[in-house]
């Protein structure tokens, strides 16, 4: 046994004697394999370099001078897909109308496979975009002439989405960017209040919903990385709060702003509603509702289901006796309500009013109303007051 284990001593020796010009080999050798590692590692920097640069200089920008590219405009009058709104005066009844090239404005189209998207003469520039997303806002939205108003909105939205992926394909920024989003963004919470209530089939809530996030979030997101000054950049801070009170994500956003954004009025006003809404108090809600402007107020409005229905039940518990009455007219207040609106969503509850306008509040009888008793735009005092002579023009523009 010994003697097999001598030959590994040696051996063992021999190696350990050999190990200082071994090991000068292997950091001799080391180091070159890390001098070749650094040269691939500044070759794959320089690639990736390159290729961001060539990715910058192969950005589409758009050529096209007009809100409808021409060859778009041939092609849906040779398909007679031209809206109404679009073809030539007086060419309503005729069987193939001429579109109208003033008139005429890109529609959105999905993206699809072998489509070529990114053709300049078919992409409008941001300037041209911001006329475009003007004309439809002035003379489309904002027209007395045109109605109903679910097809002004369908029309507006459908080219509104064809401005943004204009948009996007051109990864526009700046000031023009900034400019699009906040009149889209003010149209989309305007038409949220108008058409609530509207038949599914005319106006889908969760899909204005989902396109107003997304450009919402948009236009925060210019706010954040943007240089220059924003003027308006309060309103939609605190629009983007009021349209998402609750929302932990929303609240976390505001009070990661500066100083100066945080303690603006507009700011300052929906961080406190947003407190009420989190305490389910109500009344201090609606309360602190009186003061917001009528944009604020649309951006609210798909909130006071849920707030009305709070006040009514937390009333259900805390006035529940056989003998306690309490006046309509004070409630009505405390709803912002009318007086015959606050007696018609106490009925829908399930609460008794007695012909001495009094609400006999119940905590059994208070009752969740079934789908489709509870119509919304019924209760919209407290916003369609604070429209008074504005126009949509000028909400939409901002210049309320």
């Amino acid at each position: 046994m010994n003697r097999r284990r001598a030959p590994r001593r040696i051996s063992s020796h021999s190696q350990r004697r050999d190990a200082p010009a071994g090991g000068g080999y292997c950091r001799q050798g080391s180091q070159e394999q890390w001098r070749g590692q650094d040269k691939a590692q500044v070759r794959e920097v320089e690639e990736d370099e390159r290729c961001q640069q060539q990715g910058k200089e192969t950005v589409p920008r758009g050529a096209c001078q007009t809100m409808c590219p021409a060859r778009e405009l041939r092609d849906r009058e040779a398909q007679n897909r031209l809206h109404r709104f679009e073809i030539v005066a007086g060419m309503e009844k005729v069987r193939r109308p001429r579109g109208d090239p003033l008139r005429a404005v890109k529609e959105y189209s999905r993206p699809a496979a072998g489509k070529d998207s990114t053709n300049p003469n078919d992409l409008r520039p941001p300037a041209v975009l911001l006329k475009t997303v003007c004309y439809l806002i002035d003379d489309i939205a904002a027209s007395p002439h045109l109605h109903p108003w679910t097809e002004v909105y369908s029309f507006v939205f459908d080219r509104l989405r064809g401005v943004k992926q204009d948009m996007i394909i051109q990864r526009v920024s700046g000031m023009h960017c900034v400019a699009i989003l906040e009149r889209t963004v003010r149209f989309l919470i305007y038409a949220s209040y108008q058409l609530c209530g509207e038949p599914l089939r005319l106006y889908d809530p969760r899909i204005n919903d989902t396109h107003l996030q997304e450009n919402l979030s948009w236009l925060l997101d210019c706010y954040a990385t943007g240089t220059g000054s924003h003027p308006n950049q309060e309103e939609f801070q605190a629009l983007g709060l009021l349209y998402n009170l609750g929302s932990a994500r929303a609240s976390q956003h505001i009070m990661e702003l500066p100083e100066r954004l945080r303690s603006s009025p507009p700011v300052t006003l929906a961080l406190s509603i947003n407190r009420a809404f989190l305490e389910r108090n109500p009344v201090r809600l609606l309360r602190l509702a009186r003061r917001l402007n009528f944009m604020q107020s649309c951006a609210l409005h798909r909130h006071l289901v849920a707030c009305r229905r709070d006040l009514l039940l937390i009333y259900s518990h805390g006035h529940n006796s056989r003998n306690c009455r309490f006046p309509l007219d004070t409630l009505a207040q405390l709803l912002s309500l009318d007086t015959s609106p606050a007696a018609r969503l106490c009925q829908t509850y399930g609460l008794e009013v007695n012909r001495d306008n009094q609400v006999v509040f119940s905590k059994a009888g208070f009752a969740e109303p079934t789908q489709g008793d509870l119509h919304c735009n019924l209760y919209h005092n407290i916003v369609a007051e604070k429209q008074r002579d504005l126009t949509i023009k000028n909400i939409i523009h901002g210049c309320a």
